[in-house]
């Protein structure tokens, strides 16, 4: 019996490699693509925690500034957020402030607030954030 020649023997068994290629590639492509989607929920967590910390920083910049209109001194100190929406965060502010005259005799008062926020220890978490702001207030003295 003789070989039929319409099927030539180099062409037998094409189909499964070509199976195996596709099936091949359509897997690396999935893991890609699953790669990439987890990067990106990694990087949008990172971005609502950075902005987080950057409310609570601003937070305690206002809680600063509010002492001292009130008090006319520095206050510094740790506010509690617990009870806000920006638990998880430790809030820590510093205060320094100078007295002066100005030219024409009157007396005032510069008050330098830093306010640093973060939501962990740097290497603690994934999410890890941090922020520090500053800010500088001039109030007269009576």
């Amino acid at each position: 019996m003789r070989p039929d020649p319409r099927w030539p023997r180099h062409a037998q068994g094409f189909g499964l490699v070509a199976a195996m290629f596709l099936l091949i590639v359509v897997t690396l492509v999935v893991i890609a693509m699953a790669r990439l989607s987890a990067a990106q929920h990694g990087s949008n967590s990172l971005a609502i925690q950075q902005a987080r910390a950057y409310q609570a920083a601003r937070a305690g910049l206002e809680w600063g500034i509010s002492q001292a209109m009130k008090t006319g001194n520095c206050v510094a100190g740790e506010p509690d957020l617990s009870a806000h929406n920006l638990a998880g965060f430790h809030l820590g502010v510093t205060c320094s402030s100078n007295s002066y005259l100005d030219n024409d005799g009157s007396a005032s008062k510069i008050f330098r607030f830093t306010s640093t926020a973060q939501n962990g220890t740097p290497g603690s978490r994934f999410d890890y954030a941090y922020r520090q702001l500053a800010a500088t207030l001039e109030k007269e003295t009576p």
